[in-house]
């Protein structure tokens, strides 16, 4: 067999294929080898090592991530486009599991996760765009936003809304309100006082 037409890119979507199945932190370069019916050893003249292999499922999921992000932003502001932003976000999770879990990889060395990480900042700095906020306001809400809508999706995937009677979809909806809420009536940073 001719290495079953083996790439680095045929590679890493098998890894993330297999992510989204078993589980991100079940992706092995043997899981992927047995995948293509071949041994280990043949998956290393594509790549170096598992580190290699689970950074480039990263790199996918962020790029996809951000590919629907951009989607969702494009023509839409102010809260439609904070609502459109943050369900590409909890759609993807849903859809791709182990991808999503893949991009919270922080591989600071692995300068693919890091550009593509780069590319995120900037789609969230557009749609804040549209709440007129200034430095270092909009780095505050930045975190803010990631902090809300991705521990709301990890939790939600780990099951831990499932014991409560009130729709998980409903709180979605009233947590992105209620970041649209904060982010029109942003607050003014009060002065720091001095300390003797």
């Amino acid at each position: 067999m001719a290495r079953a037409g083996l790439t680095a890119e045929r590679l890493v979507r098998a890894a993330a294929e297999l992510a989204d199945e078993v589980g991100f932190e079940n992706v092995t370069v043997s899981a992927v080898a047995r995948r293509f019916g071949v041994k280990d050893a043949s998956l290393y003249s594509h790549v170096k090592n598992a580190q290699e292999l689970r950074a480039g499922v990263a790199a996918l999921a962020l790029t996809e991530l951000a590919d629907r992000a951009a989607e969702a932003l494009a023509g839409r502001s102010g809260k439609e486009a904070l609502r459109a932003y943050a369900d590409a976000y909890r759609t993807y999770a849903k859809q791709h599991p182990g991808r999503y879990a893949a991009s919270w990889l922080m591989l600071e060395a692995e300068t693919a996760v890091v550009g593509v990480n780069r590319r995120h900042s900037e789609l969230t700095r557009a749609l804040l765009r549209g709440y007129a906020l200034r430095e270092p306001d909009e780095t505050d809400a930045i975190r803010m936003l990631h902090a809300t809508l991705h521990g709301f999706v990890r939790v939600e995937a780990a099951g831990g809304f499932e014991h409560h009677s009130r729709s998980v979809a409903k709180s979605w909806a009233r947590a992105v309100d209620a970041l649209d809420v904060a982010l029109r009536n942003w607050p003014d940073e009060e002065p720091t006082k001095k300390t003797r």
